[in-house]
């Protein structure tokens, strides 16, 4: 067997694929509770992680981290629906994206709103500081 067939099947224990990703075994549960992978099972009902669930696993923390709801990563990711191609979960996945991005634009004008505020304020309560202690 070539070294390229034992990578494609190799396998992870739910802690094995929690400690290589840095987080809980409960983690990985929740994300399979809520339909978002579904394993293997060993005769003695322990789950088996594949490299493709491996990956998987990797795009739904990465969607978290961007902030994307469990809804949409399951859209993006191909879940909701079955005969959905490559082509189809692109397009949703950019889709998703450019919402994102617009939703960090308008954060980012109203940080810069209240950074200004709160520089205003600031120079008030300077110059009247300085007024109060001359």
């Amino acid at each position: 067997m070539s070294k390229q067939k034992n990578d494609e099947e190799k396998t992870y224990s739910i802690s094995e694929l929690a400690s290589q990703l840095e987080i809980s075994p409960r983690t990985i549960r929740f994300y399979e509770e809520k339909g978002l992978m579904s394993p293997n099972r060993t005769p003695g009902n322990q789950r088996i992680y594949t490299r493709k669930d491996r990956g998987r696993l990797k795009l739904i923390l990465r969607g978290k981290r961007f902030g994307f709801s469990l809804d949409e990563i399951a859209e993006m990711i191909g879940i909701s629906e079955a005969d959905m191609n490559e082509i189809d979960q692109i397009e949703k996945s950019l889709h998703y994206g450019e919402k994102k991005l617009g939703e960090i634009r308008r954060r980012r004008e109203e940080l810069d709103l209240l950074e200004q505020d709160l520089l205003e304020i600031r120079d008030k309560l300077l110059k009247r500081l300085h007024t109060l202690t001359e």
